[in-house]
């Protein structure tokens, strides 16, 4: 039993970093603020962008997961002196893409409800990160699995509630981009080794970015969208792996060639 919580993290910590940060969403909802928007004029340029306290506090929550996940795996038994900046990655993310339907909801059941699986993704993924620290650890390849199933899963959530609402091209592209790539990087680093798959992460990255701009001005329900998206980057994603493990090109390209034809046909089909 007590080699058991040496992989484990406090549930104490657990709870109060949880709940830290699905306080910052409740408070954003809570507190009544006026839009503010940001306006940017130039010779043939005009820039406007609202601002609101809900986005500033989805920002401010991401931080705070991300100082809360720090502390947490230093308290590892195996951490030693490692960097910890690919543990940091999905929670923050995680943390950034709750917030962001949080935020577009109007209050009712279906706020609470994405209220409520906020705090079961976020416990997950704190867990998840905290085991996959130690690779000798008994629920390290469950965890990883878990890890990648969830990051994909990130990203539809992301780039629905993009499209949901109504984001325009400016904004769209960049977060597309970062979150696209960071998602990558993060499960291509999860292969147990300390590589770091920069050149294929920002190409990746790239791609997703693309592919949202043409959508973005198709009439696609917000769930075709994100599935039209999703596709490709579980398609790259899986044929950057494969390369790396120097499989044969065509080999390599017939899974992810199925993966993102069956994407695409789901979208079509969801009409």
């Amino acid at each position: 039993m007590q080699g058991n919580r040496s992989y484990l993290p406090s549930t104490g910590h657990i709870g109060t970093l949880v709940a830290s940060v699905l306080l910052a969403f409740a408070l954003a909802r809570l507190v009544q603020s006026s839009r503010f928007t940001l306006v940017i004029t130039l010779p043939g340029f005009y820039f406007a962008s609202p601002l609101t306290l809900g986005a500033a506090m989805t920002l401010l929550a991401a931080a705070l997961a991300a100082t809360g996940m720090d502390r947490l795996i230093r308290e590892h038994p195996a951490f030693g002196k490692r960097t910890n900046v690919e543990h940091l990655m999905l929670p923050t993310l995680t943390t950034f893409i709750a917030g962001t339907p949080l935020a577009l909801l109007s209050n009712g059941t279906d706020w609470r409800i994405s209220f409520a699986l906020s705090a079961v993704l976020l416990t997950g993924v704190f867990m998840a990160e905290y085991i996959a620290i130690d690779p000798s650890a008994p629920l390290y390849t469950i965890t990883r699995s878990g890890l990648t199933a969830l990051a994909y899963a990130l990203f539809l959530i992301l780039a629905t509630s993009l499209k949901f609402s109504g984001a325009r091209m400016f904004i769209l592209i960049p977060v597309l981009f970062v979150a696209a790539g960071l998602i990558s990087l993060r499960i291509l680093h999860l292969d147990g080794t300390d590589r770091w798959d920069f050149p294929w992460a920002i190409g990746i990255g790239i791609v997703c970015a693309q592919l949202g701009a043409g959508l973005h001005y198709w009439r696609l329900m917000p769930i075709q969208f994100g599935l039209a998206l999703t596709g490709p980057l579980y398609a790259a994603t899986m044929l950057s792996a494969s390369l790396t493990e120097n499989v044969p090109l065509r080999r390599a390209a017939v899974g992810p060639a199925i993966i993102v034809g069956l994407a695409w046909i789901s979208a079509l089909f969801l009409r």
